[in-house]
C-alpha cells in the first residue's frame, strides 16, 4: 500500500501524467512530454524507458524542429477503443488502439424511423464485426465512445429531445449500449464528439480553446475551453443554433421564433430552392452546385454564411474561442461559406476578439463524429492496468 507523499506515490503520480499525455495525445516526443507535464527532462526519461520495457510504450526516432528527437506513443496492443456515431441517416463505427491508430471503420445507413432497440442491434452487429475482422481479443476492449444527435443529460445519461431521432428521446444510449457489449461506455452528442475529433485529429489540433460549429439537419456547436469539452452543468452547452437573430422569425422548433438554426438548417434552407432547383435536393447538392457556379446556390449558401457568422460573433464576444471549425455538408463550400461567416464576425464581433479568431472548415469530413467517439473513450479511460502492468514486469527508476 502506498503512503501519500513517499516516493514510491510520487513516482507513480508522474507515471500516470505521463501515460495521461501521450494517451490523450496519441504520441509526443520526451521534449512535449516534459512541457505538458512540468517534469524535467531527466524524469521524463526515466519514466519513459520504464514504461518502454514494461511494454506500455513505444518510442520511435522522429525529428522536432529539424532535430533529431523520440516520439513516445502507447503500445499497439496495449488495448483498443471503439467510436460508434449515431447520425440523422448513418450509422458509423470505428476501432482504434491507444497509439490513436484507426484498425478499422464502416459506415452504413440508418432508417432514421428505426427505434432505438433496432438501431442499437445494429451497431451490436457492426461493433462485432469489425471487431472480429481486426482479429482482436475482446479482453482488450478498454471501452466505448458512443455519440448521438440530441442533448445528454449529465446526470442521468437520458437522451432530451431531439428531431433528429424523435423515437429516442427518454432512452438512456450509454446504458443500453453498455448492457449489450458488456464494456464502459461514455456518451455525448454529436457536435461535441465533432469538437474533439477535430481537436485531435483535425483543424483544431495545436489549440486549447475552439468551437466546433455542425450544421446538418439542426445547428449545434461543441464547445472546448482550455483543451477540455464544456458541457454545463446540465449537459446543453453549445446550443448555437438557438441564439435569436430575429423575434419576429420563422417558428423553431425549439418554440421561439427566428433563432440561427430557422436560417442555416437543412430544413429551412432547402424550401428556399425547391420551386427553382425540385424537391429532391440536399444540402449536399446545394453545395456541390454552388461549387459548380449556380447562382442561386451560391447565394443562398452566402446567407447562411452571414447567418452562421453573428452566431459565431455571439460566441466571439462570450467565450473568445482562437478557432472555429465549420463541420457538416456546409464545410465543403469552402469559401463560398467560409468568407461571409469572416464578414459578419469581423462586423458583429469585438475587435479585439475577431482579429484572434481564425475560421476554418472540418478536415475529418464525415467522420469527425466518430473519431470523437474514439477520442472520448480514450479520455475517459483508467490508466491503472497499464500502469500496473508495467510495475509489475520493470525495475522503477528514480524520478
Amino acid at each position: 500500500m502506498e503512503t501519500p507523499g513517499s516516493q514510491s506515490s510520487l513516482h507513480r503520480a508522474n507515471l500516470e501524467r505521463v501515460v495521461r499525455a501521450v494517451r490523450l495525445a496519441g504520441s509526443l516526443t520526451q521534449a512535449e512530454i516534459a512541457r505538458t507535464t512540468g517534469l524535467s527532462a531527466a524524469t521524463v526519461s526515466n519514466i519513459v524507458r520504464e514504461l518502454k520495457d514494461g511494454g506500455t510504450v513505444e518510442v520511435t526516432p522522429t525529428s522536432a524542429g529539424g532535430r533529431r528527437a523520440r516520439s513516445v506513443s502507447l503500445s499497439g496492443d496495449a488495448g483498443i477503443v471503439i467510436g460508434v456515431d449515431f447520425g440523422h441517416t448513418h450509422l458509423r463505427v470505428a476501432v482504434g488502439n491507444l497509439a490513436h491508430q484507426v484498425l478499422a471503420e464502416e459506415s452504413e445507413p440508418l432508417d432514421v424511423d428505426a427505434s432505438s432497440a433496432q438501431g442499437f442491434d445494429r451497431a451490436e452487429e457492426l461493433v462485432n464485426r469489425l471487431i472480429a475482422a481486426t482479429g482482436v481479443d475482446r479482453s482488450k476492449i478498454a471501452g466505448v465512445g458512443l455519440g448521438v444527435p440530441g442533448p445528454i443529460d449529465v446526470e442521468s445519461g437520458t437522451l432530451g429531445s431531439t428531431a433528429i431521432l424523435p423515437g429516442w428521446t427518454g432512452t438512456r444510449p450509454a446504458e443500453e449500449l453498455r448492457g449489450r457489449l458488456g464494456v464502459p461506455v461514455h456518451v455525448d452528442n454529436d457536435a461535441n464528439l465533432g469538437a474533439l475529433g477535430e481537436l485531435v485529429w483535425g483543424s483544431g489540433r495545436g489549440v486549447r480553446d475552439l468551437a466546433y460549429i455542425k450544421v446538418a439537419s439542426g445547428v449545434g456547436a461543441g464547445l472546448v475551453i482550455n483543451g477540455k469539452i464544456y458541457r454545463g452543468p446540465g449537459g446543453t452547452a453549445g446550443e448555437i443554433g438557438h441564439i435569436t437573430l430575429d423575434e419576429s422569425g420563422p417558428v423553431c422548433r425549439c418554440g421561439n421564433r427566428g433563432c440561427l438554426e430557422t436560417f442555416a438548417a437543412a430544413r429551412y434552407v432547402l424550401p428556399l430552392l425547391q420551386s427553382s432547383h425540385g424537391t429532391d435536393l440536399t444540402m449536399e447538392g446545394v453545395v456541390r452546385l454552388a461549387r459548380d457556379g449556380d447562382p442561386g446556390c451560391r447565394r443562398v449558401i452566402a446567407d447562411v454564411g452571414r447567418h452562421i457568422g453573428s452566431g459565431v460573433a455571439n460566441l466571439c464576444n462570450l467565450l473568445n474561442p482562437s478557432r472555429v471549425v465549420l463541420g457538416g455538408d456546409l464545410a465543403e463550400a469552402g469559401e463560398l461559406v467560409l468568407g461571409p461567416i469572416r464578414e459578419s464576425v469581423g462586423r458583429y464581433a469585438i475587435p479585439s476578439a475577431a482579429r484572434q479568431l481564425s475560421v476554418l472548415p472540418g478536415a475529418l469530413g464525415g467522420r469527425a463524429e466518430v473519431l470523437g467517439a474514439l477520442a472520448l473513450a480514450l479520455s475517459e479511460m483508467g490508466d491503472s492496468t497499464l500502469l500496473d502492468g508495467t510495475l509489475s514486469t520493470a525495475t522503477p527508476a528514480f524520478t
